[in-house]
């Protein structure tokens, strides 16, 4: 009779990692997992908002940005242009999303 303390456990641990990386390697290959990369990333630092002044003019690059804002659920959204499929919301200091005006807010689902 042979108890569970006999038996090779290395083929049982060897199975549930190999279960583990398989699987992400199938989320990753149809795009439910993305590994980030450093050039990924849009700092908020590379933004800053310039405040209207009666009176005082705002001078500006005649270049536009490589970032699109879009609003979608009434949630200010930044497109990257140089980069396909990468978006981010803005967030002010409490990660509250920006509204756009005139938009509808998304209601919480009950």
């Amino acid at each position: 009779m042979s108890t569970s303390t006999d038996r090779n456990m290395i083929p049982y641990i060897l199975t549930a990692i190999g279960s583990v990386f398989a699987s992400v390697a199938v989320l990753w290959f149809y795009g439910y997992v993305h590994f980030a990369k450093e050039e990924d990333a849009l700092l908020l630092a590379d933004f800053t908002m310039l405040k209207s002044v009666p009176g005082e003019d705002i001078k500006l690059s005649l270049e536009p940005a490589n970032q699109v804002a879009q609003c979608i659920d009434g949630v200010l959204v930044l497109l990257d242009t140089t980069q396909k499929g990468l978006s981010g919301v803005l967030v002010d200091k409490q990660k509250h999303a920006v509204r756009c005006a005139g938009q509808e807010t998304p209601q919480q689902v009950k």
